[in-house]
């Protein structure tokens, strides 16, 4: 992220930078580094640079939703695209108030961020161009409710998806439907896989589930969004598109139902 920082004192910035550690977001505020010592280096962004390309160097007039935005990384990216309006969401303060260091340091204060759960985003009432949900799934308790939340609420085209995934890389290639009797499939370790962690991962105790690469891009189809490319191991460009089975009933997430916010009273 080349932006020059407005003008503001490097001690007083470190003084900032160091009272709101630790950083998860390594960046670069005009020379200082939030988290210098970060386990993954130029971390996010060595990860960015590996997908950029696939998405739009122009936004201009665009509006886009960041959840789960941390100290704001990706947000601002957006808003150096051109980005009409970005929102990032967060439900930890201190994530916020980092984020809204960096904005201020890298002269984006135009970004709105605001504590809010993805299981709320229906509050929102709006709809945005891109959505980025990107190093989130895998800490949520109920991972494809919040999938069907965004389809539901949120998503108006775009979805930067990204998560965590072990297990096998392979996707198997399935019928649209097997009889009980045929087990065989579920033995395969290119079958679609949700892993679940009772205690810890990584010493995160938020860890919570992590798919293989055939889960993920299954969930990501059954929440209604089409996979365009995978732009990078873990990283996912899709498009909002129907929610399979539609014709059958509903399918999709009904919480928040009711509310001024969604129209919906």
């Amino acid at each position: 992220m080349n932006v020059e920082p407005r003008s503001m004192g490097a001690d007083g910035l470190r003084q900032r930078i160091e009272a709101l550690a630790p950083w998860f977001h390594n960046i670069n505020l005009g020379g200082i580094w939030t988290a210098p010592d970060h386990f993954l280096g130029d971390y996010p962004n060595f990860k960015f640079q590996r997908f950029a390309d696939h998405l739009p160097e122009d936004l201009g007039g665009k509006t886009v939703l960041d959840i789960g935005c941390n100290a704001g990384f990706y947000s601002m990216e957006m808003k150096r695209r051109g980005a009409e309006r970005v929102l990032g969401i967060d439900s930890d303060d201190r994530y916020l108030a980092q984020a809204r260091l960096a904005g201020e340091a890298l002269g984006y204060s135009n970004i709105e961020f605001r504590n809010l759960d993805v299981y709320d985003v229906g509050t929102l009432g709006e709809k945005f161009d891109v959505v980025i949900f990107m190093g989130v799934l895998y800490h949520l308790r109920h991972p494809l409710l919040a999938l069907d939340l965004i389809h539901e609420h949120v998503a108006g085209d775009l979805l930067i998806f990204q998560s965590l995934q072990r297990g096998s890389k392979q996707v198997l290639e399935l019928e649209e439907d097997y009889e009980f009797v045929e087990t065989e499939m579920f033995f395969e370790s290119g079958y679609p896989k949700l892993h679940f962690v009772e205690r810890q991962y990584a010493h995160d105790w938020t860890n919570w589930w992590v798919p293989n690469r055939a889960c993920a891009e299954a969930m990501l189809r059954a929440s209604g969004f089409t996979i365009e490319t995978r732009a990078e191991d873990e990283v996912y460009i899709c498009r909002r598109s129907e929610m399979p089975y539609a014709d059958w009933g509903k399918t999709g997430a009904v919480y928040p139902a009711l509310g001024p916010a969604t129209g919906r009273e």
